[in-house]
């Protein structure tokens, strides 16, 4: 696949640039960065999930956001672009392909291709877009749609496989609060949970109690 073809009608120039970079294979669990990191280059994506999420000072988590294929990392093109450190964490929750763009590279493409410029823009719009809707929905959303919603999306043969406190991360809540309404679907009987896993058993009543 030409990775290259999602940053649109670059020059010439900058395709053969590109063409030089090496493809890199990540684990999962892998941590990308953590606070206090200087971004040391754009990566861009090819396969699989990286996890963007912030630790406050009590220890709770919140997911920010995620990046997958043809996806950009918010804090990566404020880090290359305004040089702020990263205030949070990455980490791969699935096997990854990526290829990273050197910051020299990246800075000196940012300047003389407006196609190239254009597409990390364009990302980054999207992903404040992303950002914006999360903060919408954890300031003023119910906590049962967030977790409903949460279940729906992680759902694989309608099974989570997650701990309480990585779906309280996901919602913006505090994992005693998931274990209540967790308690509260098993009563209803939308669910059944063991340790580390949520049985999906009413999916229709969960996509009413997220709104749909």
């Amino acid at each position: 696949m030409d990775w290259m073809a999602e940053l649109g009608a670059i020059q010439p120039e900058t395709r053969a640039e590109l063409a030089h970079l090496q493809k890199r294979s990540l684990p999962r669990g892998l941590d990308l960065f953590a606070p206090g990191d200087r971004a040391q280059g754009f990566p861009v994506v090819l396969s699989g999930r990286v996890e963007v999420y912030l630790t406050g000072p009590s220890g709770r988590e919140i997911l920010l956001y995620a990046v997958e294929a043809g996806q950009s990392c918010i804090q990566t093109t404020l880090g290359l672009m305004g040089d702020e450190p990263y205030s949070g964490t990455a980490a791969t929750v699935s096997e990854a392909e990526v290829v990273t763009i050197p910051k020299p590279l990246f800075l000196r493409l940012m300047d003389r291709d407006a196609a190239f410029r254009g597409f990390v823009l364009r990302s980054f719009g999207q992903r404040m877009a992303d950002l914006t809707r999360l903060l919408e929905s954890v300031a003023f959303g119910r906590v049962e749609a967030r977790l409903a919603g949460v279940l729906l999306d992680l759902a694989e043969g309608g099974v989570v496989r997650a701990t309480q406190s990585d779906i309280a991360a996901r919602i913006g809540s505090a994992r005693e609060v998931v274990s209540r309404k967790l308690d509260a679907f098993a009563k209803a009987g939308w669910v059944t949970t063991d340790r580390g896993e949520v049985v999906l058993r009413d999916e229709a009543a969960l996509r009413r109690a997220r709104g749909n």
